[in-house]
């Protein structure tokens, strides 16, 4: 799975991912985090997910980072806001009050770059991820933030169902890549109903990482 896939999923909108509202499990358990308005909260691979405008109504500065142009432009137009672009290293970054949006190659994201993050908040990144990647990408998101707390969704089921993405995180899994750095606190699990896509039973989780 290279940027060509997530590219051509935006050009083509096969983005059944995308959701018309916040995410129920970021509004129920948003709170663990225990941020202060005018925290920097960071969202990997964003997309134009409406979880923005919801962490922008509590009071959040949110940064998120995005590899496809058309979702990025899409956010801006959605939410209303004209970005001012500007080009850092391999990156643009698109910002408007309390919103900077980093177009590009996440790996390409430093934490000289990106500046300091008070919490992740990732549903959608490490279940976007296929196996060979998951492990750099945990380990890069965990220098360039310094460790911030986390919020994360994953998905739990029986891969060999399903091909993903979302791809199936298991709790086993989960641990290998946070618990050397992190404390992992179980906050939801259920049944996701009808099963994931519709194709094969599954769990959604939500856990609190803090450092």
């Amino acid at each position: 799975m290279d940027a060509e896939f997530w590219h051509k999923k935006w050009a083509d909108k096969d983005i059944a991912f995308h959701t018309s509202g916040a995410n129920p499990m970021l509004e129920r358990y948003f709170s663990a985090l225990a941020l202060s308005k005018g925290a920097r909260i960071f969202l990997p691979l964003c997309g134009k997910t409406r979880d923005i405008a919801w962490l922008r109504q509590q009071g959040m500065h949110v940064a998120g980072a995005e590899l496809s142009r058309i979702a990025v432009e899409e956010l801006f137009s959605e939410l209303g806001e004209t970005p001012v672009i500007s080009e850092l290293g391999e990156l643009s970054v698109y910002a408007a009050p309390g919103l900077d949006i980093y177009l590009g190659d996440i790996f390409a994201l430093t934490s000289p770059l990106l500046g300091v993050v008070d919490a992740i908040y990732d549903r959608a990144a490490l279940v976007a991820l296929p196996t060979e990647m998951r492990e750099h990408y945990t380990q890069h998101l965990i220098q360039m933030t310094d460790a911030a707390p986390q919020l994360l969704v994953n998905y739990d089921y029986q891969q060999s169902a399903m091909p993903g993405p979302p791809f199936a995180i298991s709790d086993d899994e989960l641990n290998r890549h946070y618990a050397q750095r992190y404390t992992l606190e179980p906050l939801h699990c259920e049944s996701v109903p009808g099963g994931l896509k519709g194709q094969c039973p599954a769990q959604e989780k939500v856990w609190l990482l803090t450092p």
